[in-house]
């Protein structure tokens, strides 16, 4: 399976310029937990996630129309549309990513997400399994904690 056959084609941008809250707002508008972060051409560049902007801006009481692109998670770690599923779930889990935006050539076409593996692919398990190696990798401290 291709990941033409499962993004999701609405992608939500915005200019790295924007304010953090104004990206708030999209997010909740479009029900969204992540913004792409574009350049002028309309490449994506960086990405925003409600956790960088609840973690980085408001709970660190910084200026809520202080510019996006300053909190954003970079590198941008991108798939195409051609890639397979598998290949693409072992680029997310080695760069510990929830979203990969597709891109094609110059431009950005689409987003897969953990949710959309589990949903679009009818696969549970594959879905669980990719969380639990994200967050293994992300937060090794949680998963080698001696408890007891």
């Amino acid at each position: 399976m291709q990941l033409s056959e499962i993004m999701t084609a609405g992608v939500v941008t915005a200019v790295p310029e924007a304010s953090a809250v104004s990206v708030a707002r999209q997010m909740r508008d479009h029900r969204v937990g992540s913004v792409v972060i574009v350049d002028p051409a309309g490449m994506p560049v960086a990405m925003v996630t409600d956790r960088d902007l609840a973690l980085r801006v408001f709970a660190a009481a910084l200026d809520a129309e202080s510019p996006v692109g300053e909190h954003a998670s970079r590198p941008l770690i991108c798939g195409e549309p051609a890639m397979e599923l598998d290949e693409a779930a072992v680029l997310m889990v080695q760069h510990r990513v929830r979203r990969l935006p597709v891109v094609d050539g110059e431009s950005l076409v689409g987003i897969v997400t953990l949710d959309d593996i589990a949903v679009r692919t009818g696969n549970l398990e594959v879905a669980q399994k990719m969380t639990a190696d994200v967050i293994e990798g992300a937060l090794p401290q949680f998963y080698f904690h001696e408890r007891g």
